[in-house]
C-alpha cells in the first residue's frame, strides 16, 4: 500500500481536535499514513490534544496566506501522496483500498472527498454536500491562492478529478454568532484584497456572497451573488450552481420575489438539478402561483440526488404538504407530512393539526 501524509493546518480548534484526530486513527485503522499538523499559533490546548496523536507537528507564522500555509504542510511531509483536511471536517466513511487504486489507475489525477457541510436553516440542521480536491501527489501539484485556495498543477497544465471513497462531516459554518462573524471578516479581508488584484473573477464574488450568507447578512450576499452572475459563467460548475441557488434563497429572505422569479429565465441552464427546481417551487410559492409551484415540488422529488439535504425529498413534500393545508385538503396535508421523517417543521405542523 502506498503510504500517505494527511497534512493538516490548524490555530486554536481544541474543540474539534479530539473528534477530528480520532476519527482519523479510527478510519485508517493499518493502512500506512502519517500526521502532519502545521499551527498557525495556537493560544489554546490544541497543541496538547494534538501532542496525544502524533510528533509531527511544525509551527508557520501566519502571513494571511491560506496556500502558504498549505505548501509549508506539504513540505513537512515525509511521503508524495497528500491527504488535506481540516480540523472541522470528521472522516465520517472511508474506504482505504479506494487509494491505492486512485493511485495505480489515475496518477496524475487529484483526489476529491465528499464533504457534508452543516448549516442552520429555519431552526433545523441542513446538509449542503460539495467535492472538494483534497488528495494528490506533491510532485505535481500545490496549492494557490491566499483564500479558499485551490490544488493546483505545479506547471499549470489541466488535470483530471477523481471522486475518492472518504466522506467528512463539515461542522465549519455552525458556531455562535461572534464565531460566525469572526471568521467572515478574515475571509472578506483576504477575499477583498484578492478582489483588487482580479476585479473579473466571478469565483471571488461567489466566495464574498458565501461570507456574507454565513453571517445571514442577505443584502450583501445578494449584492455579490449577483454581481457574480454578471458574468459568462459555466452552469455546469459546481460554484456557479451554488452561487444561483444561495442567490435565489437571499431574495427569498428578503421577500424580493419579483426578482427571484426572473429565475425562470435560466431555468434551461440550471434545471437538471433538485435543488434548483425545488428553489423554483418555493419561488412560485411565495408569488402565489399555486399550481406551478405543486408542480416544481413535485419534479424535484424525481430526482434520485440532491445537493441540499432533502431537496428531493423531505422539503418539497413538505411544501406540496402546506399548499394542501391552506387548500383545506386536511387528510392529503397529513399525509405529505408523514412523508417527511423526522423532519422538524413537518413535525410541528402534525402536532397542531392533531390538536384542532
Amino acid at each position: 500500500m502506498t503510504p500517505v501524509s494527511i497534512c493538516v493546518i490548524m490555530k486554536n480548534e481544541e474543540k474539534n481536535m479530539e473528534k477530528f484526530l480520532s476519527a482519523i486513527k479510527r478510519h485508517f485503522g493499518n493502512y500506512p499514513y502519517e500526521l502532519v499538523l502545521v499551527d498557525t499559533g495556537s493560544t489554546d490546548n490544541t497543541l496538547q490534544i494534538a501532542g496525544k496523536y502524533t510528533d509531527q507537528i511544525f509551527h508557520f507564522d501566519w502571513i494571511g496566506d491560506f496556500s502558504a500555509a498549505r505548501n509549508f504542510s506539504i513540505a513537512c511531509a515525509s511521503h508524495d501522496w497528500i491527504l488535506a483536511l481540516d480540523c472541522d471536517e470528521y472522516i465520517l466513511d472511508l474506504d482505504t483500498k479506494g487509494f491505492d487504486a486512485m493511485i495505480r489507475q489515475y496518477p496524475d489525477s487529484v483526489g476529491m472527498l465528499s464533504r457534508k457541510n452543516h448549516y442552520a436553516q429555519n431552526g433545523t440542521d441542513s446538509i449542503y454536500t460539495d467535492d472538494v480536491e483534497r488528495f494528490f501527489n506533491r510532485k505535481r501539484f500545490h496549492y494557490e491562492a491566499i483564500i479558499h485556495e485551490q490544488v493546483r498543477a505545479i506547471d499549470g497544465s489541466p488535470f483530471q478529478r477523481t471522486a475518492i471513497p472518504l466522506t467528512v462531516d463539515h461542522c465549519g459554518y455552525n458556531g455562535t454568532e461572534e464565531e460566525l462573524k469572526k471568521k467572515a471578516d478574515r475571509n472578506n479581508e483576504l477575499l477583498l484584497k484578492m478582489l483588487e488584484q482580479n476585479p473579473d473573477d466571478p469565483y471571488l464574488y461567489f466566495q464574498i456572497g458565501q461570507s456574507y450568507n454565513m453571517l445571514r447578512d442577505d443584502e450583501k450576499a445578494c449584492y455579490y451573488y449577483g454581481k457574480g452572475l454578471e458574468y459568462d459563467v459555466d452552469p455546469r460548475a459546481e460554484y456557479v450552481q451554488m452561487m444561483v441557488i444561495g442567490y435565489g434563497y437571499a431574495l427569498l429572505h428578503l421577500k424580493r420575489y419579483d426578482e427571484a422569479l426572473q429565475f425562470q429565465n435560466i431555468y434551461e441552464e440550471f434545471g437538471g438539478t433538485a435543488d434548483f427546481v425545488c428553489l423554483m417551487g418555493l419561488i412560485y410559492l411565495r408569488k402565489g402561483m399555486i399550481v406551478q409551484a405543486m408542480a416544481e415540488f413535485l419534479k424535484a422529488t424525481t430526482f434520485e440526488t440532491a445537493r441540499t439535504e432533502g431537496a428531493n425529498s423531505f422539503i418539497p413534500i413538505f411544501n406540496m404538504g402546506c399548499i394542501n393545508e391552506v387548500l383545506g385538503e386536511r387528510e392529503a396535508a397529513v399525509s405529505h407530512y408523514k412523508r417527511c421523517g423526522s423532519f422538524r417543521p413537518a413535525l410541528d405542523r402534525l402536532r397542531e393539526l392533531e390538536d384542532i
